[in-house]
């Protein structure tokens, strides 16, 4: 029987590029529950100064970057699923 293959830890020459601040600020935002409708999107504008639009851009793009699914692999997860949920909805 063959051991499994687990990889060798990354080097600094293989490391990830690092989340900026505001990378991590966004993923942190992310992780609170929002109650009422519309709370989020004007907490959006107060916190980042952002229209709702401009945020998803972003948080999708972030979505994508395996530096923030090392950050917080558990919230990127629930999100890309939550996306990829919505992605199959629109498509029917």
């Amino acid at each position: 029987m063959q051991p499994e293959h687990i990889p060798a830890p990354r080097t600094d020459s293989e490391a990830l590029p690092a989340l900026t601040e505001r990378e991590q600020q966004i993923l942190a935002f992310e992780a609170k529950w929002w109650k009422h409708a519309g709370a989020k999107e004007q907490a959006v504008r107060d916190t980042f100064g952002l229209s709702s639009t401009r945020y998803y851009q972003l948080l999708n793009a972030l979505l994508d970057n395996p530096a923030a699914l090392e950050h917080d692999p558990v919230l990127v997860g629930r999100l890309r699923r939550l996306r990829s949920a919505r992605a199959r909805t629109r498509r029917r």
